[in-house]
């Protein structure tokens, strides 16, 4: 889910072209069909890859947020999932499955923290530290993922992670949600990528190298990753919302909170909270 403000937005600047082919879709396609728009099923297992279930009452019933495990308490995800009145969390986490609505572990939510720093705004401070952390219950078993020291130069590979809607859309209501987690290939772009002000030094610019795909609404607070050391994956981001104003989710490009630049924070937050 990127934020309410945002689908208004993209709303009152879309296409009737657009608005057209996502209102057919919407009624074609299934979950399971392809996402983050024209993502894939997921390839390998990925445990650290958690959901937070939402509604948005009066037009939201089935919604969803990604988040990271980072800590066996602890998932990251994104402040807009859980800072805005309209939206509300169902009060758990699913960890480690690759179904949306089924699988892996579940969590009851304890607390959140929101970023102190956190702006919902639009435009250039659209979405300005959009970052929060959520603390479960119980730890559970599955393995965290690590968060890298730093992000990729501009042109490193990275994956994305959600259970976003599979088809652009208008209004959140025609958003349909996939059943099966869905991933796609990216790169990390330069600054210069996405529009003027978007992307900085906590905010990565996300460029698919499929065509006609990015995260899209439901993928919020979901992971970017890239390959470590060993090959392992570390954490470089979360989704937070489009990289340029009045696009389709799969003109691109995507708007990600650089995870790294936000690690003393995390640090601190997990330490006086345990």
């Amino acid at each position: 889910m990127f934020s309410l403000k945002l689908v208004r937005r993209r709303a009152a600047r879309a296409t009737a072209v657009v608005a057209l082919a996502a209102a057919a879709c919407a009624t074609t396609m299934t979950g399971s069909a392809g996402a983050i728009v024209n993502g894939t099923d997921s390839t390998e297992r990925y445990p650290f890859m958690a959901s937070i279930p939402m509604t948005v009452p009066g037009v939201l019933d089935d919604g969803v947020c990604g988040a990271s495990l980072i800590d066996p308490q602890w998932v990251l995800t994104a402040a807009h999932c859980v800072a805005e009145k309209q939206v509300k969390l169902d009060g758990i986490v699913r960890i480690g499955s690759e179904q949306r609505q089924s699988g892996g572990t579940v969590r009851a939510i304890e607390r959140t923290v929101v970023h102190p720093g956190y702006v919902n705004g639009e435009g250039e401070v659209a979405n300005r530290d959009d970052v929060a952390l959520v603390r479960l219950d119980r730890p559970v078993a599955e393995k965290p993922i690590r968060i890298a020291a730093r992000p990729g130069r501009p042109g490193t590979p990275t994956r994305l992670l959600g259970f976003g809607t599979v088809v652009n859309i208008t209004k959140l209501s025609d958003a349909v949600f996939a059943d099966r987690l869905q991933e796609l290939e990216a790169r990390r772009g330069a600054d210069a990528e996405c529009a003027p002000g978007y992307a900085g030094r906590t905010r990565l610019c996300t460029i698919s190298r499929v065509p006609d795909a990015m995260a899209c609404f439901g993928d919020s607070g979901g992971p970017q990753i890239q390959r470590g050391k060993g090959g392992r994956w570390e954490l470089v981001g979360t989704t937070s919302g489009p990289g340029a104003p009045g696009l389709a989710c799969s003109d691109g490009p995507g708007l990600y909170s650089n995870v790294p630049a936000y690690a003393d924070w995390i640090r601190r937050t997990i330490g006086r909270n345990a």
